[in-house]
């Protein structure tokens, strides 16, 4: 039985995960600021879509692959530790920059849908822990005489579609308030806030073992 007690305490659980704030999160909000509610949306089913892969991998058992492998961990840790820095160098430049040319400063971040899209693909497609995460958060819910590969999938969904609903929640709620936001001192603070919290997510991926 696909829908049972279990697939309800997973939905308890997933909320609170979808409902944290992370790496997801901090990259909608600044690319919805950059962009406006399509980029903030385009970054949300990129995020969608990354994560995705991952939990299809896990629901074919192909995770167990990486995660037995220290090498392909290790590097595919390092690309996606790489990628958090550079997002949050970025963020780092513009925050420091930003003052009398902020006008042409913002008029050059404004983020293409499809580069909003790749971003959020990318961050999550290229994080290793999303699919240790899958791999030993999904099993606890899954029962030996359980279809595992379709349950898999449908648990997968549920959370996406949660992350899809919130995220999304997440990018109306910056762009309604995007005049408060936009202002250069409170930009500059959210650029450097966001910046540094990308950066350390990155070292902390890149340092920390398995």
């Amino acid at each position: 039985m696909l829908f049972d007690a279990q697939v309800l305490a997973f939905c308890a659980v997933a909320a609170l995960v979808t409902m944290s704030p992370g790496p997801d999160t901090f990259l909608v909000i600044r690319n919805t600021l950059g962009s406006g509610a399509r980029g903030g949306i385009a970054t949300v089913l990129g995020i969608v879509c990354g994560g995705s892969v991952h939990a299809l991998l896990a629901a074919l058992g192909l995770t167990l692959i990486l995660v037995q492998s220290a090498q392909a961990f290790f590097w595919v840790k390092l690309v996606g530790a790489a990628y958090l820095v550079y997002l949050g160098v970025q963020s780092l430049r513009q925050g420091m920059r930003r003052g009398k040319n902020d006008a042409a400063l913002q008029a050059s971040r404004v983020t293409s849908r499809w580069r909003a899209f790749g971003e959020g693909f990318v961050t999550n497609a290229l994080n290793p822990k999303v699919a240790v995460f899958y791999f030993a958060f999904l099993p606890q819910f899954i029962s030996p005489d359980d279809p595992v590969a379709l349950k898999s999938v449908m648990l997968a969904g549920i959370h996406y579609a949660m992350g899809l609903v919130w995220l999304s929640g997440v990018a109306f709620a910056v762009a309604r308030a995007a005049r408060l936001l936009t202002r250069p001192a409170v930009r500059r603070g959210l650029d450097i806030v966001t910046g540094s919290i990308f950066t350390g997510l990155g070292l902390k991926l890149a340092l920390e073992h398995r």
